[in-house]
């Protein structure tokens, strides 16, 4: 896939509590991570960095929170904030990825497949970190090599 060869990308789904999280390298296919579900931001940060430093990831792909309507609110503030301390700790490239409908999506997944995950697992948001980070290799596929 253009654009792709080489890539370890972690995808994120960015919540206070918890962060969802997958992983996907050039064969394009997003696979769900255990949630960093850390009682401190300093513990799941530390979760991430360990996962980061095991699969030597190359990218970080963030689901970007905008409003239906496409403009970006409080939460993209928020996600801009969390962006801008990865970029710092981690130095690596970030990519953002409109995240709209993500969490329903991930949502419906699991409840086609009969499976319960409670809130607290993580698993609704790594399986939404699932979502965005397959959205993210789609608009590579997409985009024109140059």
């Amino acid at each position: 896939m253009k654009g792709i060869s080489g890539r370890r990308c972690l995808g994120i789904d960015y919540g206070e509590k918890r962060i969802g999280l997958s992983y996907g390298d050039e064969l394009c296919v997003a696979v769900p991570l255990p949630a960093a579900t850390q009682r401190t931001k300093k513990e799941r940060l530390a979760h991430i960095g360990k996962i980061i430093e095991q699969r030597k990831i190359t990218d970080l792909v963030v689901g970007y929170p905008l409003n239906m309507d496409g403009t970006a609110g409080f939460k993209a503030r928020e996600a801009d904030a969390f962006i801008e301390l990865l970029e710092k700790r981690f130095c690596l490239p970030v990519h953002r990825v409109d995240e709209r409908l993500s969490t329903h999506q991930a949502r419906s997944d699991l409840k086609a497949t009969g499976k319960k995950a409670s809130r607290k697992s993580g698993e609704i948001d790594s399986r939404a970190a699932t979502v965005i980070l397959q959205d993210f290799f789609y608009q590579q596929e997409e985009t024109p090599a140059i």
